[in-house]
């Protein structure tokens, strides 16, 4: 039915049913009501589907249609271990919260129809909903623990957030025992009193295998670990070495001094630099590989890519975007090898302005692969024998550190903001048992790559936003005001203030405050919850800016061995550099870049999870073996149920507030604080604390403290 049409006929129906002498009726009833012929019901029941989805009206378990009494939302629910769950709705800025009673069958990433309780919603508190309809169920499959009853079997899913056991009969568990780690298909999604049912498809493994752990989070996640025999022989077919008639058209950079620079593990090593000084300017280049060559629009290649988005980085094991033969073969510009590349090459002045700039398809031969710790010793160290091992290089090196703090200051001045929180590094032994965990710091090294890859992105996407091209954007929108508003008024507590406009803040005010809290001992505290108060950074088709950069014009244009994102935009560069971007190309890249862009932000966001989760499983299986050890930690986190501190090794666990037996405390949500009623005693965010580990559970994924007697 035409858009037009629709909505005046869900006007009819809909005014139809707010009237007061209308009674709930089936849709034939309503049908002869209407005159609607016999032939046109369906077009009926398409209006009303239509409503329902808007919520304005409901349906009874009677098959009666009438007008919804409560706010009628659709959304997506995430379940909760203890029953209850949150529904979030589009356009929404908080979730809704489910009572237990109220989930009615709903499971973790199912759609459904919420209507809003009603009543009067507290300040500071969230809207609560009832489940009234399922949608669409979220979940096909689900990765657990099978555990073995004489005469059936059942599956402990090891996403809590799923609540419910899978009762599985054991002709169809596949032959599953106890420990096995699983995947099960559901065939049932079970009802009040019933719990789904489903069949083993897949075992992973024992849950004592080395391994296993990690491959089931890979699983739950629906993480492609193989690649397609098709893709690999295609990647096998192009990996050819750099042929003369591959240089043809390009420039030629061979001459020039270059060198990568990556962590002494990395294999995929993708970006290069060169840098001269002409008269008072630099004269940088960043030389990506050209990925596109190799990965050609529709191949099977290129679909993969897609399909994955990004290659995902995990504790003990990369899942590459491309086949190694790619990745690590012929798209790295490996030392001394000849190498297609774009390169982004920037005429720089000594404030930091790219006064002039060449996009290029060029050929490359990189003189040394460079580690972020040699570098370090070079120019930090000033380590003799470095400094002698690599001797012809160390101006080179001295003249990024100088262009490096130049453009770092300019971004600083602009409002740029850096979160300075430390990465986790965990080093696994060969039976993938973590031996240690430490913060992974950023050397002078690493923050010289960093500026010179965030100088490039800005230049291309700033050049390809005027040139009005289709285009990915890495976009980063402003925060809500509300979230704006909550974090001011809780540094004023600290004596800091924020000046927030009528609409939005500027980022330099947030830079500010990060520069006023620097080496206080509320500066995590702060960090983290300015931080929280920012929007999730994305990719998208319109150049809307970037709020942590501070910039107006941001691309990912540096990684496109990894970055579905960055491969899509040296395509769109590499026709527009040879005169074949027509309108015909302009139109197909209008039509599919939506689709690329939100697909790659979906994708992103599934692999930052599914990093994060084995992260916490390593230290949470790390901290098992130093149950009743005493360490000095921060209070990280306070909520109603508990305080959570974090260790300097990264490694976090929660005292819960039954485990604070010197007083009955509570939480004081205005200033997050816990205060104990009849000592006052209060608990800070960023507070030194000592705690003892007294439990590290590996399937809750979590750690718990309690406090040394003394400190009770």
């Amino acid at each position: 039915m035409e858009k037009e049409l629709l909505e005046k006929r869900k006007q009819a129906v809909y005014e139809l049913m707010c009237n007061d002498m209308y009674v709930p009726m089936k849709i034939k009833e309503l049908a002869i009501l209407m005159n609607v012929p016999r032939e046109d019901r369906p077009d009926l029941e398409e209006v009303l589907n239509a409503l329902m989805a808007e919520g304005k009206i409901e349906l009874s378990k009677r098959g009666k249609y009438s007008k919804a009494e409560g706010i009628f939302l659709v959304g997506t629910f995430t379940g909760n271990i203890r029953g209850f769950g949150f529904v979030t709705v589009e356009g929404e800025t908080e979730d809704i919260f489910i009572p237990e009673t109220q989930v009615n069958g709903a499971l973790h990433g199912d759609t459904v129809q919420v209507v809003l309780s009603t009543g009067k919603v507290a300040e500071g508190k969230r809207k609560e909903g009832t489940i009234v309809k399922i949608l669409a169920r979220g979940t096909v499959q689900v990765v657990g623990t099978f555990q073995k009853s004489k005469n059936f079997g059942f599956v402990v899913p090891d996403n809590a957030k799923f609540g419910q056991d899978i009762f599985v009969p054991l002709e169809r568990s596949k032959g599953a025992v106890d420990g096995h780690k699983v995947v099960v298909e559901l065939t049932d999604y079970g009802k009040k009193n019933r719990k789904p049912e489903g069949k083993v498809v897949e075992i992973i493994g024992h849950i004592n295998d080395p391994g296993t752990d990690i491959m089931s989070i890979v699983k739950g996640y629906d993480l492609p670990v193989e690649f397609p025999e098709k893709v690999l022989k295609q990647a096998d077919n192009v990996a050819k070495p750099v042929s003369t008639a591959d240089m043809a058209g390009r420039m030629d950079v061979r001459d020039w001094q270059m060198v990568t620079i990556d962590g002494e593990d990395a294999k995929d090593l993708d970006d290069a630099i060169t840098i001269t000084k002409e008269g008072d300017k630099y004269r940088l280049g960043v030389h990506i590989a050209d990925v596109t060559n190799y990965v050609q629009e529709k191949s099977a290649l290129d679909v993969e890519a897609l399909e994955r988005g990004t290659s995902v980085y995990l504790v003990d094991r990369v899942i590459p975007m491309l086949p190694h033969t790619l990745s690590n073969g012929i798209c790295s510009l490996n030392a001394g090898e000849d190498r297609l590349a774009l390169s982004c090459i920037m005429l720089i002045d000594k404030k930091g302005n790219v006064v002039d700039h060449k996009i290029a398809e060029t050929v490359v031969r990189v003189d040394r692969r460079m580690s972020y710790t040699s570098v370090k010793k070079i120019l930090i160290d000033h380590d003799e024998t470095e400094i002698a091992e690599y001797k012809e290089l160390v101006p080179m090196f001295e003249l990024m550190q100088e262009l490096a703090a130049i453009l770092r200051e300019k971004r600083k001045k602009r409002g740029s903001i850096d979160f300075d929180f430390p990465e986790t590094k965990i080093i696994l032994d060969k039976q993938g048992k973590p031996i240690e965990i430490k913060p992974y710091e950023r050397n002078v090294a690493t923050k010289i790559i960093e500026d010179f890859m965030l100088i490039a992105n800005e230049t291309v996407a700033q050049d390809y936003f005027w040139q009005e091209l289709p285009f990915v954007y890495r976009t980063h929108d402003t925060p809500d005001p509300e979230k704006i508003q909550k974090l001011s008024m809780f540094i004023n507590n600290f004596g800091y203030t924020i000046k927030n406009g009528q609409d939005e803040i500027h980022p330099k005010e947030l830079q500010k405050l990060l520069c006023k809290i620097e080496d206080t001992p509320e500066e995590a505290l702060i960090s983290r919850l300015t931080l929280r108060s920012m929007k999730q950074a994305k990719y998208t088709v319109t150049s809307t800016g970037h709020f942590g950069l501070a910039t107006q014009y941001y691309c990912h244009f540096t990684s496109p061995i990894r970055r579905y994102p960055d491969l899509q935009i040296h395509r769109i560069i590499k026709e527009n550099l040879r005169g074949k971007l027509n309108q015909k190309r302009i139109e197909h890249y209008d039509k599919i870049l939506p689709d690329v862009a939100s697909h790659s932000s979906e994708m992103e966001r599934r692999a930052d999870e599914a990093e994060r989760e084995t992260e916490k499983l390593k230290k949470v299986e790390y901290m098992e073996k130093h149950i009743g050890e005493t360490y000095e930690g921060v209070i990280s986190s306070i909520t109603a149920w508990g305080i959570y501190v974090e260790l300097p090794n990264t490694i976090e666990g929660m005292i819960h507030v039954t485990n604070l037996t010197d007083d009955y405390y509570h939480y004081e949500e205005e200033t997050y604080e816990m205060v104990g009623e009849a000592t006052g005693k209060r608990y800070k965010l960023g507070q030194k604390l000592k705690v003892v580990v007294d439990n590290a559970d590996k399937f809750m994924r979590t750690i718990d403290f309690v406090l040394p007697e003394k400190e009770e």
